[in-house]
């Protein structure tokens, strides 16, 4: 079996000969196949079954044929370990039975127990680690976005409670955030130890804060985070999630590999303002995949033409994927990031040569 590092290369910004893609959310609803099995088991028991899990895992790359696996997971399945009663409600998100208010709330969360809690994800990793032919992203859920669903209950779309913690008791919010990160880096190391060959921070809703309470009260945690991780080999990609283009200059000393951007901000803007340091990832607006293929290849382009421009690219949508996208389109727009990007490729190199 021929092993299609691309991806792992495009994120150390070393030469590829076509560009990497993946899609966030892309083992997900889109897939006929996988609404089917999401008849008979909810997310979270999918999870609990690590040959299902690694079997959902697995039906993009044999589909689409991108160049990257991404765990079937949810960045709530940790939270179990350390003492939060949640379910994932459907057309609602995480609904948290016991939410974080009080100081008491928050010391009666528990060291997470990767092992003894969650073997079944390390088994998933370990399966995958077996039958891929591309590299395995794992993941976790960044502290801010975790906090915003412990302190709230549910989504939020506000963050009035979240933010009344971090603005009004902010011991308390960092005793929270250090539990967090604690936890974070636990699981993470977990998976790497496992098998992950890559591993993404998803900081879904962190672009909710201004830049100046950004780096007060989350930033910090972040960076502690990636430079507990800095030991291992494998690339580290941060994605600050939707709208956080105005939060891109304060990443540039993190440890990290790999920076997502959103659709609000353009490849080359978004390498501006992180100082040229990182690879980046990004950065198709989900919806576009909505228009007709050439209206979708036509975005595509111009997001590889930008990427082109340095070393170091991955193409990926700015969120992730909604339901009613089409398997078809996803599978044609990975044909034309392939094709469109080595003929780029191609015809750069006749020219230096």
């Amino acid at each position: 079996m021929n092993y299609n590092d691309r991806f792992i290369r495009a994120c150390r910004k070393e030469s590829v000969d076509r560009l990497p893609v993946w899609y966030m959310r892309q083992a997900g609803r889109y897939d006929p196949e996988y609404r089917k099995i999401k008849e008979r088991y909810s997310l979270l028991e999918i999870c609990r079954q690590p040959e299902l899990a690694a079997e959902v895992t697995l039906m993009p790359v044999k589909k689409l044929g991108v160049d990257a696996a991404i765990l079937y997971s949810d960045i709530m399945n940790p939270v179990a370990s350390i003492g939060i009663d949640f379910d994932i409600v459907q057309n609602v998100g995480p609904v948290i039975h016991n939410p974080i208010r009080t100081k008491q709330d928050i010391e009666r969360l528990k060291p997470i127990d990767v092992e003894g809690d969650l073997g079944h994800v390390l088994e998933t990793i370990r399966i995958l680690n077996r039958e891929l032919s591309v590299p395995l992203i794992t993941f976790a859920g960044a502290p801010f976005t975790i906090a915003s669903y412990l302190i709230e209950g549910r989504p939020s779309r506000n963050y009035i409670r979240t933010k009344e913690m971090m603005y009004g008791e902010p011991e308390l919010w960092q005793q929270l955030m250090d539990k967090l990160g604690d936890m974070v880096i636990a699981y993470l190391k977990a998976h790497m130890a496992n098998g992950g060959k890559a591993l993404q921070l998803f900081d879904s809703w962190v672009g909710a804060l201004a830049p100046a309470d950004f780096r007060k009260y989350v930033l910090p945690t972040i960076e502690r985070i990636f430079s507990e991780l800095s030991d291992y080999e494998q690339p580290k990609i941060y994605f600050p999630g939707v709208s956080s283009g105005e939060l891109l200059p304060e990443l540039r000393e993190l440890q990290a590999d790999v920076i997502g951007l959103d659709w609000r901000v353009s490849i080359l803007e978004g390498r501006r303002r992180l100082g040229g340091k990182f690879a980046v990832q990004g950065n198709l607006d989900p919806m576009v995949l909505t228009a007709p293929q050439s209206v979708i290849e036509r975005y595509a382009a111009e997001i590889i033409d930008q990427g082109l421009e340095q070393p170091g690219f991955i193409f990926n949508l700015g969120h992730g994927l909604f339901p009613e996208a089409s398997l078809e389109k996803l599978r044609d727009l990975t044909t034309f990031i392939h094709r469109y990007s080595e003929q780029q490729i191609t015809a750069a190199s006749g020219h230096r040569s």
